[in-house]
Parts: C-alpha cells; structure tokens; sequence
C-alpha cells in the first residue's frame, strides 16, 4: 500500500502518542542530565540551567531527528501506527526533520512567552500553557488535511499506518 493514500491520524490518537512521547522522554532527559552533571561537574539542578536547557534541546532534538530520517518513526509513532514522510509519502531528509522539530516548540512557545511575559506562577501558567497547545493542535482540525501546521510549514506529513491483519489460518 502506498503511504501517499493513507490518512492522517486522528487528532486524539496524536494527542496520546504525544502523552507517550513524553513518558519516553522523560527517561531520556534522565539520562541525558546524568551524563550533563558528570561532565560539567554540576551539583545542583539549577546551577549551569540555561546550559542544561540548551543540552536538553540538542539531545532531544537529535533523538527525534535520528527517529524520522531513520524509520520516519519514534518509538511511541511506532506504538501508536503514526509515521512521518515528506509530502510525496517519502523518507524526510535531515534538514527537514530539523525543521520540524524547531517548529513542532510552537506547540508550547507562544503561551510560555505569555507566561514569562504577565509572570504567571502556579495554576495561571498551566492553563495557558495548557491552552496555548490545545489552541496549536486545534489548527489541525481547521486544515482539510488535518495535518498540523508545524508539519505543513516544514512539507511533512502524518500518517495513519493501518493495523496488519493476522491470517488466523497460520495459527492452526
């Protein structure tokens, strides 16, 4: 089956594979910040924070840039069926996956500049961080795509790879 003909994925199967995504992550940032305090001799969380931060970006970055040039898959996409090609249904060259993972911060980026911007502690911070994304990932279901627009400004697409049917014959 080509993947030109496949459909994107519904938003709230992106939704939860990004929830994965995150879990996934998190065991990455662990291991990445052990290894950024072992080489800079760092003792405390805070201190070198927008080194760290900076490590942070470049690690994650490399990890989702390997993913989808490689496979066009994360480890979560892989779970949840989602592929990610060009826009001819190919293999996404590197300085497109680099696109798009700069552009995929606009998920969260335009409401932490409100944040930093009117201060906002606590609960404040969350819902706007939590509406600012709600807000970006709504642009999907305005598109007659329903692609994203981060992968429409960096000519990428996501696919909904279909469930492979097992041949219940070949278990008898």
């Amino acid at each position: 089956m080509s993947t030109t003909i496949l459909p994107a994925p519904p938003l709230r199967r992106r939704v939860i594979c990004m929830v994965y995504e995150a879990m996934l992550l998190f065991g990455i940032a662990f291991v990445a910040d052990f290894l950024f305090d072992v080489l800079t001799q760092s003792r405390h969380a805070l201190s070198l924070r927008a080194g760290r931060q900076a490590w942070l970006f470049v690690v994650f970055g490399v990890y989702f840039v390997y993913c989808w040039t490689r496979s066009g898959q994360t480890l979560a996409m892989q779970t949840w069926r989602i592929k990610v090609t060009d826009n001819n249904g190919g293999r996404i060259p590197v300085i497109k996956a680099i696109v798009r993972y700069c552009l995929a911060w606009m998920w969260f980026l335009p409401a932490m500049a409100l944040v930093y911007q009117f201060n906002l502690k606590q609960w404040p911070m969350v819902i706007a961080v939590t509406a600012g994304a709600a807000a970006w990932g709504a642009i999907a279901l305005l598109r007659p795509d329903r692609q994203f627009l981060h992968d429409h400004l960096a000519k990428t697409r996501l696919l909904h790879i279909p469930a492979v049917k097992q041949d219940s014959t070949a278990d008898q």
